[in-house]
């Protein structure tokens, strides 16, 4: 049994306060109580069945939209949490995008564009894997991938000062309260995967022939920048952290263990809307007994 049933309580776990994070301070490994991977999975199978109904409520009440967005080192496990937790999910009423490098087209644009064109409509819960957190972490680490998108008097890498990456900040903090004031529930992961771990998952990939198509040898290059990327992510939660947009740093060592955090979070939020199928109005209620009696007379 775990120690707590609502991971967003966790104060390993949730992280809303607006405070300065390190990521050194909290453990890859925790498990909140959890002893072993079945009494794990067996929560996770009654949590995937209760946001399965939770979810056709949601779609039917077309009120709210919930926006999940993953963010994490490469093989932290974003993909298998997403085909875990979702796997009980109507593919009607749930989309996911991947978020890759930028296109010509979409570096036309601010960099918030190609993730509006994604935003999930009322009804729906959209998951961002990858979102336009990227640029307030790979283009930090990679300052010339901003000289890439020909913005005004950003020509040179000394024009990507302090200011710059503030503004970028304060782009998103507006963006997520406008989300939110539309309906939108933001629900915000960092899986924080240790260095160690992310080695053997390498390793693993590398000696499984059926996983070596996931391995690219520019990880290894990324990997070599890991203390960058975690100033990054620390930066970048701490500014963004908002009680309307929160971020969950999930640990991440334990594959068994992240993928039931996340669902748990998924599922109180969703509870806490208080979700019920539309009630019909007297004028419906009386075509439906008008239709009702058409069918048996006939």
């Amino acid at each position: 049994m775990a120690r707590t049933e609502n991971f967003r309580e966790d104060r390993n776990i949730a992280f809303f306060t607006g405070k300065k994070l390190k990521l050194e301070d909290l453990k890859t490994n925790y498990s909140a109580g959890y002893k072993t991977e079945t009494a794990a999975e067996q929560k996770l199978k009654a949590d995937i069945e209760k946001l399965s109904n939770l979810q056709e409520k949601l779609y039917a009440s077309d009120k709210h939209s919930i926006l999940i967005i993953f963010q994490a080192m490469d093989a932290a496990g974003k993909d298998s949490t997403i085909e875990h937790v979702l796997k009980g999910i109507n593919p009607q009423g749930c989309h996911i995008t991947s978020f890759k490098r930028p296109s010509d087209k979409e570096l036309s644009h601010d960099f918030l564009w190609r993730t509006n064109l994604a935003l999930p409509e009322r009804g729906m819960i959209g998951i961002f894997n990858r979102s336009y957190y990227e640029e307030v972490l790979v283009t930090k680490v990679h300052p010339e991938i901003i000289i890439e998108q020909l913005i005004p008097g950003i020509s040179k890498a000394k024009h990507i000062d302090s200011e710059f990456w503030k503004k970028r900040y304060q782009s998103i903090r507006k963006h997520e309260k406008h989300l939110a004031e539309n309906g939108y529930i933001i629900l915000k992961f960092f899986l924080n995967v240790s260095k160690d771990e992310q080695k053997k998952r390498f390793l693993d990939r590398i000696n499984s022939h059926e996983k070596n198509w996931k391995f690219q040898y520019s990880d290894i290059k990324e990997r070599e920048l890991w203390d960058k990327y975690m100033k990054a992510y620390e930066k970048a939660i701490s500014e963004t952290a908002e009680k309307h947009a929160p971020w969950f740093i999930i640990p991440a060592d334990n594959k068994w263990f992240m993928q039931t955090a996340v669902c748990d979070i998924i599922l109180n939020s969703l509870e806490e809307l208080n979700l019920n199928f539309p009630e019909l109005g007297l004028e419906e209620k009386k075509q439906l007994e008008e239709a009702k009696q058409i069918l048996l007379n006939f």
